[in-house]
């Protein structure tokens, strides 16, 4: 079942930190809690060159639930720029700075600013929590983007 607003809200200490929706000034983008995701933030500036890739951090530190997975989406705005994010998955059990990867698909330089809305997280209950909580290389990934371990 995918989490809707109230239910996101409910779940203590999953985002930190964690706003209600909130308009960004400059891109007019939004962020925080939508009716059934949460837009995390881009941590630092990035210049993505015409059909190139980069990897970036979130803002937001990240504690999954036994209980609950997550799944990274573009957001319209930047898709509609021709920036994608890698759709993955966040286990249950997971911790720390989500490092998402971004590909621009234009054929212009793309910039996304320190604290732009980035992607979109749509969160989905498991029927019982799991017996194998995410413990791989990646728990508690430090703040700024990880290459691949």
């Amino acid at each position: 079942m995918i989490l809707p607003a109230q239910a996101i809200k409910r779940i203590p200490g999953m985002i930190t930190p964690f706003c209600e929706r909130v308009t960004c000034g400059h891109s007019g983008m939004t962020y925080g809690l939508g009716p059934a995701s949460y837009d995390v933030r881009v941590a630092e500036t990035h210049v993505i060159p015409a059909g190139q890739f980069a990897l970036a951090s979130i803002c937001e530190h990240l504690s999954m639930p036994d209980d609950v997975l997550a799944q990274v989406c573009d957001k319209s705005t930047w898709a509609r720029r021709g920036l994608g994010v890698l759709n993955t998955i966040i286990d249950p059990g997971w911790r720390g700075f989500l490092t998402v990867e971004l590909t621009n698909h234009s054929s212009s330089e793309i910039t996304c600013y320190a604290g732009d809305p980035i992607a979109q997280l749509i969160f989905f209950r498991l029927e019982a929590p799991t017996e194998l909580p995410y413990s791989g290389r990646y728990q508690d990934q430090e703040p700024g983007p990880q290459p691949a371990r």
